[in-house]
């Protein structure tokens, strides 16, 4: 017997008393038959009509955007940008709330997510439970901080540049990014016609002056005659490899943190604010503590940035291995620290390569891993090691605080946790933590 098809609740309305924030830039409230709602362009404590985007009539939850305000909170402000709102960009989720609650929400989400799945609660993390701006972002309610030194376009089938839609591949055009650093805006992407063009990478270095523009045709199309507001180097993406290749001008672009330059390859991992380089090696480095002679781990090292901060300060009596899996990142992190003498930067998987080191002790790691954290099998090694400090940064809090729960069950607890506002207006929030060995009979 053939089953009934589910009913799509897509298109249905609901007036809504909005809950709590939830991980991912929505709130959670409930329809009068107990159905879960997760609900994009609401704040807690407000009174909405909630119309569904996604979600059947059995399923365990509903997604949802508030078209109708009934009764709004005191965070909410007029959203700066045009293009924010239900069925239009996707790029913020909070551009409708105070900067000071957009903190609060993300520090909310942190402990939910620590106490959840780990198990703790902010005092137990060493955390005071605030989500701290980055320097120059404390700004009046509502005003838009242009901090997004990377931006990534999708381009509609008539050339037009633009940002998708929330959970779609449809393109929201756009005149200007709200968002985007200066750098980015003063290149004019949105102002000319991108025909052909599936995607536009566009980049605005903070360590220097370099400008660099990643085109991606659409199968069969031809790379347009680029020609822009500013000097940039153009580079494009081979359809049949998805390498990235130089067209003109620099393969690369120069970055600036702690001190030194870092190259960072078409394509490569660096920070989008401008100040989160510094931010993030300011807080590991306070946190760690580095001595001279110490031996140390980046792991998830990219081109890199906590490696060279780390050789800086344990010295010449000290060594540093960094780890990392991709192959461009490698290449920049040897190029970037070849005058180090006790750095070694091994290609792969950390998983795979950490074993094969043959090392059995270290002083300190830094572990920096991608959104879905380093996992269980890693932190078992990572805390056989007899680390005197950890120090793990996360852009994930529920990956961070799965992670945290297997580095307690390895004998480790958290001494110290801070959180940075990084990506103003996004649900997105950066955490460094770290961590300690349990002192034996406590």
């Amino acid at each position: 017997m053939q089953a009934e098809p589910k009913k799509s609740l897509v298109g249905e309305e609901y007036e809504v008393e909005v809950g709590p924030v939830a991980h991912g830039g929505h709130c959670i409230a409930r329809t009068s038959e107990g159905q879960v709602l997760f609900v994009r362009h609401t704040l807690p404590g407000e009174r909405v009509v909630a119309r569904v985007t996604d979600g059947e009539e059995s399923a365990r939850f509903l997604r949802a955007d508030a078209v109708s305000v009934l009764s709004a909170s005191k965070d909410r402000v007029e959203a700066p940008c045009p293009y924010a709102g239900p069925g239009a960009c996707g790029g913020c989720d909070w551009q409708h709330a105070k900067p000071g609650a957009q903190r609060r929400f993300k520090g909310e989400v942190i402990a939910e997510q620590l106490e959840r799945l780990a198990g703790l609660t902010p005092e137990e993390a060493g955390w005071d439970g605030t989500v701290m701006p980055a320097e120059g972002d404390k700004l009046p309610s509502g005003e838009v901080p242009a901090w997004r030194t990377r931006v990534q376009y999708a381009v509609d089938d008539s050339g037009r540049a633009g940002l998708r839609r929330h959970r779609s591949h449809e393109v929201e055009p756009i005149d200007h990014c709200m968002i985007a650093a200066p750098g980015v805006s003063e290149l004019g992407i949105e102002k000319r016609d991108w025909t052909g063009m599936a995607s536009i990478d566009a980049i605005a270095a903070t360590g220097s002056q370099d400008r660099q523009v990643i085109l991606e045709p659409r199968p069969g199309a031809r790379l347009p005659l680029v020609e822009l507001d500013r000097p940039v180097s153009v580079m494009r993406v081979e359809e049949k490899d998805g390498g990235v290749h130089r067209v003109h001008g620099r393969p690369f672009v120069r970055e600036r943190a702690d001190d030194r330059t870092y190259r960072v390859g078409s394509g490569g991992f660096w920070q989008v604010h401008p100040k989160a380089a510094d931010t993030l090696v300011k807080a590991v480095m306070q946190g760690l503590l580095p001595r001279k002679g110490d031996m140390a781990l980046d792991l998830y090292c990219g081109v890199g940035l906590f490696a060279g901060a780390l050789a800086d300060r344990v010295g010449d009596k000290g060594a540093v291995l960094g780890i990392e899996s991709g192959k461009r990142a490698v290449e920049d992190a040897r190029h970037n620290l070849a005058d180090f003498e006790r750095v070694r930067i091994e290609q792969g998987k950390v998983e795979a390569v950490l074993p094969r080191t043959g090392i059995t002790e270290v002083d300190l790691i830094v572990l920096d891993p991608p959104r879905a954290g380093a996992g269980k099998k890693t932190v078992q090694h990572l805390s056989s090691l007899g680390a005197r400090r950890i120090a793990y940064v996360a852009c994930d809090p529920a990956a961070l605080a799965r992670d945290l729960g297997y580095f307690r069950d390895g004998g480790y607890r958290v001494r110290m946790l801070r959180a940075f506002d990084l990506f103003p207006m996004t649900h997105h929030v950066e955490c460094v933590a770290i961590l300690e060995p349990v002192a034996k009979g406590s």
